[in-house]
């Protein structure tokens, strides 16, 4: 089975890459695909998976993912992307400035798309957000604890294991190879 991730982030693309070693041929196409205004990172992922299907014409995965903190009202949720470009974490962390509820939850949404459907598989993961501590991962990982680690202090293969990405990537994973 063969299966194209559609992001211009080349760590997400190795990190799903990693995720299906042994059950798919993963490839890669960094390929801006127009992201439209919505709440749900599910509408989001679905409508990047109709314009990449629409564009390279092979089976294929777009995800979106929201970070949401809950003392900012869900804040920066379906932006997370926008703006870890503008204020990074460090501006996170200065909204954060004098706030005890650091409760925060990632949310991923992985659509597929082979022509005839597009299925779009979720995953979230609970945390806290804190000061940042780790070496590994990319964008929020090192500001985002699950269970006393950021993830940036996890390895791959761990995170790969319990993260927002992974749990929606199971579930693609699932539906590919039932019963693997």
């Amino acid at each position: 089975m063969k299966i194209t991730v559609v992001t211009n982030n080349p760590h997400k693309a190795r990190e799903i890459s990693l995720f299906f070693e042994g059950v798919a041929e993963v490839t890669h196409v960094a390929l801006e695909c127009p992201e439209i205004r919505h709440d749900s990172v599910r509408k989001i992922a679905m409508k990047k998976a109709e314009f990449a299907y629409e564009e390279i014409h092979t089976p294929l995965i777009c995800d979106d993912t929201g970070f949401y903190i809950h003392a900012l009202r869900g804040f920066p949720g379906p932006y997370a992307a926008f703006v870890q470009e503008t204020i990074g974490n460090e501006g996170i962390l200065r909204l954060m400035e004098g706030i005890s509820d650091r409760k925060a939850h990632f949310e991923t949404a992985v659509a597929y798309a082979d022509g005839r459907d597009i299925r779009v598989f979720s995953g979230k993961i609970q945390g806290r957000v804190v000061r940042p501590r780790g070496e590994g991962g990319f964008g929020y990982d090192p500001i985002f604890e699950w269970r006393g680690r950021t993830l940036a202090e996890m390895s791959p293969e761990e995170k790969n294991r319990i993260s927002h990405r992974a749990r929606a990537l199971e579930r693609l994973r699932d539906f590919l190879a039932p019963g693997r």
